[in-house]
């Protein structure tokens, strides 16, 4: 049971982490109802990544695990956010898919390569 919670802390933090940052960039605020505000769709994506994915049976390994989890986040997170009147320009949509598949697939990749290839989680 740890395994697979340390895998959706980790995706976690990876979304908190792009909107941190791309709100820093766009000179946003970095305030708690602005990251919440931001975060929310993207966080809710990461959701049904993470059960579309069934991330919690190999929660480290980069396929299907991080890139279910990362398309999900991407598209349902944009929708949400069309949905809810935010922004979803051309450049934030590539940013943000760039951005989410570099770090939620990228964790499980270093992962993988630091286990050595092996198969780092059973179940």
């Amino acid at each position: 049971m740890v395994r697979p919670a340390l895998g959706v802390l980790a995706d976690v933090c990876c979304v908190l982490a792009f909107v941190i940052i791309g709100r820093g960039e766009h000179h946003d605020g970095v305030t708690l109802a602005g990251v919440a505000s931001t975060a929310w769709p993207f966080l809710a994506g990461l959701a049904l990544g993470e059960g579309a994915g069934r991330t919690w049976r190999k929660p480290f390994a980069p396929w299907p695990a991080g890139v279910v989890t990362w398309a999900c986040t991407v598209l349902f997170g944009q929708a949400l956010r069309v949905v809810s009147g935010q922004g979803t320009e051309p450049a934030f949509v590539l940013v943000s898919a760039a951005f989410l598949g570099l770090f939620l697939v990228g964790w499980r990749l270093v992962a993988h390569l630091v286990a050595g290839g092996r198969r780092i989680v059973r179940g």
